[in-house]
């Protein structure tokens, strides 16, 4: 610590990237550090079909069940990051988006993909 000009006291706190600090009467800190959950290689599997068949929706024209598709697909891709697996529930729905869009799945091979991961 050191004093100002006006003789006030002064802290100087340098790089505090990756720390945890409290300051005052009864401060406290806590860190918390989570790691990405392990997914087995067939969870892995789906995720990249996910993603691809997410990216290939991009370049078709957009119509309700392609964004109710994609946002269930946005879905399942933040549920397998963040817990390691895409849950039953999830899989059924896909799986139901999926088998509404029948015309999709022949035009896009990821959505076979997909589909064939989710049991369609």
């Amino acid at each position: 610590m050191t004093t100002s000009d006006a003789g006030e006291p002064r802290v100087t706190i340098g790089d505090v990237h990756g720390s945890n600090f409290a300051i005052g009467h009864q401060a406290h800190a806590e860190t918390h550090q989570h790691t990405a959950p392990a997914r087995d290689e067939a969870t892995e599997e789906l995720l990249a079909a996910v993603r691809e068949l997410r990216a290939d929706l991009r370049r078709v024209r957009s119509d309700e069940a392609t964004v109710a598709l994609d946002a269930e697909l946005a879905d399942t891709e933040a549920e397998i990051t963040s817990t390691g697996t895409a849950g039953r529930t999830r899989r059924e729905r896909l799986r139901e988006l999926l088998a509404d869009s029948q015309a999709l799945l022949t035009v896009l091979a990821s959505a076979g993909a997909v589909a064939a991961m989710v049991g369609l």
